[in-house]
């Protein structure tokens, strides 16, 4: 189990057990990590703002109130990174730290196998300042988080529409424009291709094998991040 995985599990088992204590060490056997990494855990929930306090003497250990803590919640992975973009954009707004807290409290609660298919996607998404406000086909964000093949229909600037089988692996937003990143059988190279000028969307039954990294689409280091949901 990855960290991630573990932290949301801790509060769940926190959480069935409530108000009973788990102590370092019981937790550390049911998650097969040593008290210590435990203890930075609970600390790392504690800092994110998840209400953990340790009871002290020979039979306590960790609590974690249920009455201001959230039941699992149902979010999607696509749900938690539309919110994660949504607060990308407030910046340095004065609610863009609460608006980050929030986001981890529901990551915190949601499921793990949802959770981690959260951040699969999340590491997806790559930003160029501040991110874009256009659209994206809804056949196009399916076909991403499916990992399906596409059949575009794409007008270059010229308004010159070509037809190609591309392999989508992720997106690529500016401040005016979200790219989706592929991989391009017709080029059999790397290409971005702007969403709002995607003319027709097919989903093949053929899934994708390619990975592509900020490198690989000619992009200097420094000038671009990926999406973090934490």
């Amino acid at each position: 189990m990855n960290r991630t995985d573990r932290l949301y599990a801790l509060v769940e088992e926190l959480r069935a057990v409530s108000p009973r204590p788990r102590s370092a060490r019981w937790l550390a056997g049911r998650f097969e990590v040593s008290s210590r990494t435990i203890e930075r855990d609970i600390g790392a929930l504690q800092q994110a703002g998840v209400p953990i306090w340790a009871e002290p003497g020979r039979t306590g250990g960790y609590v974690v109130d249920r009455a201001h803590t959230l039941p699992p919640v149902n979010l999607t992975a696509a749900e938690a990174v539309a919110m994660a973009v949504a607060l990308h954009r407030l910046g340095g707004g004065p609610f863009a730290a609460a608006g980050a807290t929030a986001l981890r409290k529901l990551l915190a609660v949601m499921p793990a196998t949802d959770a981690a298919g959260a951040h699969r996607l999340a590491a997806r998404v790559h930003l160029i300042g501040g991110g874009p406000a256009g659209p994206v086909p809804a056949v196009v964000a399916d076909a991403v988080t499916a990992g399906r093949v596409l059949r575009i229909g794409y007008a270059d600037q010229h308004g010159t529409v070509s037809v190609r089988d591309v392999e989508p692996v992720g997106y690529l937003g500016n401040p005016i424009h979200w790219y989706l990143v592929t991989w391009c059988r017709l080029r059999s190279a790397p290409r971005c291709f702007r969403t709002d000028r995607i003319r027709e969307v097919t989903t093949l039954d053929e899934p994708v094998t390619r990975e592509l990294r900020g490198a690989d689409l000619g992009i200097p280091p420094g000038h671009l991040r990926s999406l973090s949901l934490v």
